[in-house]
């Protein structure tokens, strides 16, 4: 069995735990758009890519799929995950498989202006959010919030270009930092939509923050949820958590997995306000939050590597320790030469 995994960046804890589920049954290949990448030294194959929004992207990997005999392909970034979810039945033709979910659940998801209008809509609570400065600052003169306010893009990842106004003055301009931060980046190439709403203005919640893995099968069957809190982040990205048991939480995750139909892992963020749990954002692939669920125990990848190759898998294998505690730190790999 060969798998291609896509967009892996500097992922290389997950690509250690894709090598060791396929145990020498197959090959593991990564792609990548920069030959600079640590993955060189951990795939057993690597390649450079295009990037995800380049116009021969598909084509390349459908063609290096085919040429490699590669069984199923994982994106592991957001901006994989629409123009494969749009093309996944090319693959599939192709007797590929694809994990990714649905286009409509990736637009949930990945349009955050959508992840609101879905929370609202299932009456879950979650900071209030605006398109336009004018609606922020109407409802701050009617005493509904306050600052600080964040200013965001709407479709956006790894906390980029994320601002913290404190005063209209600085709302306004971040407002419009950020708009231009987009189109100046390559995330303009994942605006689907008007380029004057692609930023978003949002409540400041000063709570506990939590992160939540939803495990869902290939068929969008709910296995678990888990559960971490957050001690630490750095560039938005978990640095320091723990693994906890919340009934609260896992009754959400299991209702989440029922309602965005998602494969494989969902990213959840969260804050809690005593009992009560606020959804911020949901990223149908894994998440830096992963790693924290496989060091307490579950292995998704081994059970992804069963469920491609039809086996059952049970439960036991989703299954967490409360109290892990695990924690991020830096390292460094020479990534040329690759031998002396």
């Amino acid at each position: 069995m060969n798998l291609l995994l896509t967009s892996v960046g500097s992922a290389v804890c997950l690509l250690r735990y894709f090598k060791k589920a396929l145990d020498g049954i197959g090959c593991l290949h990564a792609a990548v758009s920069s030959s600079k990448s640590p993955v060189f030294q951990f795939a057993d194959v690597s390649i450079v890519s295009p990037k995800p929004h380049e116009e021969n992207y598909i084509a390349f990997l459908l063609n290096y799929c085919t040429e490699n005999q590669i069984e199923a392909l994982i994106p592991f970034s957001d901006a994989d995950l629409r123009p494969l979810s749009l093309n996944k039945s090319l693959f599939e033709r192709a007797g590929i498989k694809v994990l990714v979910s649905d286009i409509d659940t990736v637009s949930i998801c990945c349009d955050k202006w959508q992840t609101y209008g879905f929370c609202l809509k299932n009456d879950i609570r979650t900071p209030k959010t605006y398109l336009s400065v004018e609606d922020a600052l109407y409802d701050i003169e009617k005493n509904i919030i306050s600052f600080p306010l964040i200013v965001k893009p709407r479709w956006g990842h790894g906390s980029l270009y994320i601002f913290e106004a404190d005063d209209e003055d600085e709302l306004l301009t971040f407002f419009k930092k950020t708009r231009k931060n987009i189109m100046s980046s390559d995330l303009r190439y994942e605006t689907d939509g008007p380029n004057d709403n692609n930023v978003l203005i949002q409540q400041k919640l000063d709570v506990q923050e939590y992160g939540m893995d939803v495990i869902n099968d290939l068929n969008a069957n709910y296995r678990n949820s888990i559960v971490k809190i957050k001690y630490s982040m750095r560039s938005g990205s978990t640095e320091c958590g723990e693994v906890i048991d919340s009934d609260i939480l896992k009754k959400l995750g299991s209702f989440l997995s029922g309602r965005i139909r998602h494969i494989g892992n969902l990213d959840v963020d969260l804050f809690m306000e005593g009992d009560t749990p606020y959804l911020l954002e949901m990223n149908p692939r894994f998440g830096g939050g992963y790693y924290f669920s496989h060091l307490a125990g579950a292995d998704l990848p081994l059970a992804i590597v069963k469920w491609i190759k039809k086996e059952s898998v049970a439960q036991e294998i989703f299954k967490e320790k409360y109290g892990v505690i695990s924690h991020k730190y830096k390292d460094a790999v020479k990534v040329f030469p690759l031998t002396e």
